[in-house]
């Protein structure tokens, strides 16, 4: 297959019991990536003595939601599932790589910056601090559903009261989530239908992409600074600033993925920026969303209709489609 194609990396949120088993069972290169994942992690599952490939085939749901867990794992699916793309055909080219939060690592290492065992190591780590940040904090999340980033800041200063409260993923146009100290949030989501808003608190571990989440930022500021970075070999879009990061500078994208920490996800931003970008060039990129899921292909639809993408949850979803004309 011709052409050039943009990866699209699932975040949190996207794990589900059995993902990466089909993968693993049709390609050998996914099956690669999933064998290494074992040997690299050891016993993922600490408490049960199982592998992460035991953990994404029979869960159970509620270790495999867990942030230690579900953040390698997904990791692990996302890299699968995108050399067994490369394998069956996909666009040779990689025009762009894009991941929401957890995701931007699994961008990062299709682009090059570190190997698939360094990212595992790292997003391994990214897990632990922050389900330790999560449980020595008390904090939550809540979704708002019509609001822009105005109205959503303004109901995060009214309920804040005090205690931090702030928006932490602009996931979509008219889909906002804030974050940070519990009773922050519940006083946002009682006041949220007053303002014409809709909202739902969220089942996580805590109070991600807050302040609350310093303590995980410093943790993987003296990890990364222990991981040689490479050059990137593609464009890859940073969740803090909503541009691509430099592709030459490995001390800007070690402070960029600390702060991703305790800063909001500008996915709908680097979304609408990126196919802005790919509509003006003279042969369009073809969009996949890696596995697992198909999270990222609902926010598109939101982000801008006229683009499909195709998830690949699944070995015998499409390769690709047909960019817009």
């Amino acid at each position: 297959m011709s052409g050039s194609i943009v990866y699209l990396c699932p975040g949190q949120g996207s794990q589900a019991v059995g993902m990466g088993v089909a993968w693993g069972e049709a390609s050998p290169a996914a099956q690669e990536v999933i064998g290494e994942a074992d040997e690299v992690l050891g016993a993922l599952d600490a408490a049960a003595g199982r592998r992460l490939s035991q953990v994404c085939a029979s869960g159970p749901a509620d270790v495999i939601n867990r942030t230690d867990i579900s953040q390698p794992a997904l990791f692990t699916v996302g890299i699968a599932c995108q050399r067994a793309l490369a394998q069956r055909g996909a666009p040779p080219t990689i025009r762009a790589a894009a991941g929401l939060s957890l995701g931007e690592y699994t961008a990062l290492c299709i682009a090059g910056a570190f190997s698939f065992a360094d990212g595992l190591r790292l997003v391994a780590l990214r897990g632990r601090l922050m389900q330790q940040a999560a449980e020595s904090s008390r904090g939550g999340m809540v979704a708002l559903i019509g609001a822009d980033e105005a109205s959503a800041q303004a109901l995060c200063d009214e309920c804040g009261q005090g205690e931090p409260l702030v928006c932490a993923n602009f996931n979509a146009p008219g889909q906002i989530v804030i974050s940070c100290a519990a009773a922050a949030c519940e006083r946002a989501a009682a006041a949220a239908p007053s303002r014409g808003l809709r909202s739902a608190k969220l089942a996580v571990a805590g109070a991600f992409h807050s302040p609350l989440m310093a303590p995980a930022a410093e943790g993987m500021a003296a990890a990364l600074r222990a991981v040689e970075l490479q050059p990137l070999k593609c464009e890859v879009w940073s969740n803090v600033t909503a541009r691509p990061h430099d592709p030459t500078d490995p001390e800007l994208l070690r402070k960029l993925l600390v702060q991703q920490l305790t800063s909001p996800v500008r996915w709908s931003q680097s979304c609408a920026a990126l196919l802005a970008g790919l509509s003006a060039e003279p042969e369009r990129a073809a969009l996949a969303e890696l596995a697992p899921g198909a999270v990222l292909k609902g926010l598109m639809r939101r982000i801008d209709r006229s683009w499909e993408t195709p998830s690949h949850d699944q070995p015998s979803d499409p390769i690709t489609s047909a960019p817009p004309a």
